[in-house]
């Protein structure tokens, strides 16, 4: 077995965890193979593209940097590795830069890194905007690294759960053939690369973790996550003893369901089948994830690429009390006509919820209304922009005010996915004596057009006559997250002990439909839906293509990461039957 910890699920993530993870192996006697830290995403490039544009010599998560000079000795000590996806756009720059923190700290571990996957420059069509450019690598880069002596390894732009596959390739000596092992390493991987989202962060069931008495204390920080991965594969999630938080068979398929498109989970190494795995709590805070199976990875690479887009601007309007539809209606006309001479490209506007009826503050009597200006040149939403709004505070609606001033335009960046042939990247390791290793392809390869498990419903949906009306969310659980411009929803049926459970799956999977996705979410009227059934984790997953536009980075829309969708299509009244409730 190998212990496989996490201390990062973002960069900005809580700065103290690298050492919490490291002195938790001394307090609850359990030791750590592997410390591991993701800090990519595909914002996350886009920031660290800009950083590039200031300073070459940056682009890595420098909060890292940061967390090593403090952990490192500890580390070493306690002869735990450190993989980290925080290399970014320069991971030679950030082993670089490891070294010189070392020395000065009178260290000398061995740093390698993992590059290869930046395709700036490379003669490949990926755009003339193209600020980012990178292919997902898989494990076996860190794998080679780690059999070689290294303490330390970081790495460019692999996949979030290679940095465990990695290090569970090199304890047990995997082939790049042995898919049902890696399917599980990459499980594994994908349940603690969010960090504490798997141990009742971002949790829709986090009330029941207080009133049961499973978090004991909700002022305690959660813990970061454990995997311990065995060489079949089997994997066991848990955390440090001491640590808030807790791990259920909810928190681990609220992450399990987070972000993965269909019930095909594609990586670089393996396509893992995420509707064979299971789950049995075996222990407190320990949960057994067995059965993965995996088959031959695609045939080309995903590649991450950030455009800019152009400049953007926003300025938010308060609108107050009586006559709100028809302040806010005014409001726009004149910024439209005003807008006219030099118009932006492109122009949102959206609303908050109608305010309270007599209400008792003047806030809850208010709602926003929100003006976003984007152009490829900042000149348009500059201060032509900016003017139109400000002249209007003593000429338009009664009680005109606005949240803040409007500011200087901003550049925004796009994000797409494409895909390259594997023989356009060369995945590298470069050793800690300096020494150079491409890693070689796979030789077997499994592509498929059509997605197992999708379905626009094999059953009719339930009769509303025979229901009572109430929010979904009386049993259903979700999570939903952003892939580039689409939208990810995971909803699944608590595993709360109930004896109805088995029934409210089949109604939950009976019911969420494209056309009722549509329904409940109605901007998602016009978009392409699919909704992939997981049986054996008592749920569905559910894609909202085009929900997010060009992504993170562009979206106006409210949630442009669509963070809060799932807990949004929770409230949302359907029709429960009697029996189920």
């Amino acid at each position: 077995m190998i212990r496989i910890g996490n201390c990062s699920g973002f960069y900005g993530d809580r700065l103290s965890a690298m050492r919490e993870m490291l002195e938790g192996c001394q307090e609850d006697g359990q030791s750590l193979d592997v410390l591991t830290g993701d800090y990519l995403a595909e914002l996350t490039m886009l920031i660290l593209g800009k950083d590039t544009l200031r300073d070459p010599s940056l682009g890595y998560a420098r909060t890292f940097v940061r967390q090593v000079e403090e952990s490192l000795g500890l580390a070493l000590e306690s002869g735990v590795k450190i993989v980290s996806n925080a290399g970014g756009l320069n991971p030679a720059g950030l082993a670089e830069k490891l070294r010189e923190v070392a020395r000065g700290l009178g260290l000398d571990p061995a740093i390698a890194h993992v590059e290869g996957d930046d395709l700036r420059g490379a003669d490949l069509e990926l755009g003339a905007n193209a600020l980012t450019a990178n292919a997902y690598l898989g494990g076996f880069g860190i794998a080679r690294a780690l059999d070689r002596g290294a303490d330390v390894v970081v790495t460019g732009r692999v996949t979030d759960a290679s940095v465990v596959v990695g290090p569970a390739i090199s304890r047990f000596g995997w082939s790049p053939e042995q898919y049902d092992e890696l399917a599980g390493a990459v499980v594994a991987g994908h349940v603690i690369e969010c960090g504490t989202q798997a141990t009742g962060g971002n949790f829709s069931g986090f009330r029941s973790l207080f009133s049961s008495g499973t978090i004991a204390d909700p002022l305690q920080p959660l813990g970061f996550p454990i995997a311990e991965v065995s060489a079949d594969g089997s994997v066991v999630i848990t955390k440090h003893d001491a640590t808030g938080g807790a791990v259920t068979v909810d928190t681990v398929t609220a992450q399990l369901v987070y972000e993965i498109q269909s019930t095909r989970y594609l990586g670089p190494d393996v396509t893992t089948l995420l509707d064979s795995l299971r789950l049995e709590e075996v222990g407190r805070d320990r949960v057994s994830i067995t059965g993965v199976r995996g088959e031959a990875p695609p045939s080309q690479l995903k590649v991450c690429v950030n455009e800019l887009g152009g400049f953007r601007n926003t300025v938010e309007f308060v609108l107050t009390g009586l006559d709100v539809d028809a302040k806010g209606d005014w409001v726009h006309q004149q910024m439209s006509a005003a807008l006219a001479a030099s118009p932006p490209a492109e122009v949102t506007w959206s609303r908050t919820s109608h305010p309270q009826s007599d209400a008792e503050t003047e806030e809850s009597a208010s709602c926003l209304l929100r003006c976003t200006a984007k152009d490829p040149s900042p000149d348009p939403v500059g201060k032509p922009f900016t003017s139109a709004a400000v002249e209007l505070a003593l000429a338009s609606y009664p009680g005109f005010t606005m949240t803040a001033p409007p500011g200087k335009p901003a550049p925004y960046g796009i994000y797409r996915a494409t895909y390259v042939d594997r023989g356009q990247v060369a995945h590298t390791v470069v050793h800690a004596d300096g020494s150079r290793e491409v890693i070689a392809d796979p030789v077997e390869f499994v592509d498929r057009d059509q997605e197992p498990g999708a379905r626009p419903s094999p059953y009719p949906a339930p009769r509303d006559n025979l229901t009572r009306r109430m929010p979904l969310g009386t049993f259903v659980h979700a999570r939903s997250g952003d892939k580039g411009g689409d939208a990810n929803l995971g909803l699944w049926v608590f595993n709360d002990g109930s004896s109805k459970r088995a029934d409210r799956v089949t109604w939950l999977t009976k019911l969420i439909t494209p056309k009722r996705i549509r329904e409940l979410v109605p901007e998602a009227a016009d978009l392409e839906v699919e909704v992939f059934v997981l049986p054996n984790l008592g749920g569905v997953n559910v894609l909202i293509r085009g929900l997010l536009g060009d992504g993170v980075a562009a979206s106006t829309r409210f949630d442009p990461q669509a963070k809060g969708l799932g807990e949004w299509v929770r409230s949302r009244m359907v029709s429960i039957e009697d029996a189920l409730l």
